[in-house]
């Protein structure tokens, strides 16, 4: 009897078939473990197809005093991790598992001669969407910087730089329905219900995003941040359509101002942000568009195509 016999009798799921041929072919992503099946309701229904919510964005931003354009992607999926370790697991039978919905953000712009390559990872348990780790790396052309944030007891951050004085290893007392950066995009979509009734305005502890913080060269601070939602839906046209829209606008201690919507419609896709100082627009994405599918399994030649699909230009 061969080894994936073997596996399969194991497991009895022939998802993880296609998950160790990947592995075997040393690819750089792989299936997502498949998620236990539970009761359905609208989040189970949808999130746990064993399929990836992948959505497109015109981005633009500010880097070195100057405007810059480039193209962002916003990956969803249900994942199964430790739940002490935070750290994926590819055979769900082994190890303590906790269910996460995980945002995968991707930032790509050039600057004059260089470009930067960023992502943010947030894993998010898919019952509060409570944080339990977010990691964040940037690279280009100077170097690169990696860094986590894993939530316990206390927030443990390991900051790893190629800049002299940036690298650190520190804790920060964690903050009771605290936000971090980019899991506002977890939080504020409201995949359980919305995070705030319509014309309500919440204050709360604030960790500004990696991203944020990376291209100012700021430490990690707790701060605060001001989350409104708009008393009624609004129209937002983006390059992907016009959509009924949910709206949040956000004031953070730092001094930046934010603006969030999310389609109306379930499950509110994440239409637009922008996140702007004195004027300056920081960070700021248009939807192009949406696909769910299996993007792992996409890397053959010629399946580049499909970028078309989510907006994207060719490569």
């Amino acid at each position: 009897m061969d080894e994936t016999e073997r596996t399969l009798q194991t497991v009895g799921m022939l998802t993880l078939l296609a998950s160790s041929a990947l592995l075997l072919l040393g690819s750089c992503s792989h299936e997502p473990a498949p998620v236990a099946p539970r009761a359905e309701g609208e989040f189970e229904a949808l999130w746990y197809d064993g399929q990836a919510e992948l959505s497109g964005y015109v981005w633009s931003g500010s880097r070195y005093g100057e405007r810059r354009t480039g193209e962002a992607v916003a990956i969803f999926v249900t994942e199964n991790v430790d739940a002490k370790t935070h750290v994926k697991l590819d055979d769900p039978s082994k190890g303590d598992g906790v269910t996460v919905l995980k945002l995968n953000l991707v930032r790509d712009f050039q600057t004059g001669l260089y470009d930067y390559d960023t992502t943010t990872s947030v894993f998010a348990e898919v019952g509060a969407f409570r944080p339990l780790r977010v990691t964040f790396a940037s690279q280009e052309w100077c170097g690169h910087v990696h860094e986590v944030l894993d939530v316990g007891k206390k927030l443990a951050l390991d900051v790893q730089s190629y800049f002299e004085d940036e690298s650190v290893k520190t804790t920060l007392a964690w903050k009771e329905n605290a936000l971090l950066g980019d899991h506002l995009f977890v939080w504020l979509r409201g995949l359980r219900g919305a995070p705030l009734a319509p014309g309500e305005t919440k204050e709360l502890p604030y960790l500004a995003d990696g991203f944020e913080r990376r291209l100012r060269h700021a430490q990690a601070e707790w701060q605060s941040v001001k989350v409104t939602r708009a008393a009624a839906s609004a129209s937002e046209t983006v390059p992907a359509g016009t959509f009924a829209a949910v709206v949040y606008t956000l004031t953070t201690g730092d001094g930046r101002s934010g603006r969030v919507a999310f389609e109306e419609a379930y499950p509110h896709r994440l239409l637009a942000w922008s996140w702007q100082r004195g004027g300056e627009v920081l960070d700021s994405a248009l939807l192009t568009g949406t696909k769910r599918l299996k993007y792992w399994e996409l890397h053959a030649e010629g399946q580049g195509a499909l970028r078309a699909e989510l907006g994207l230009p060719k490569r």
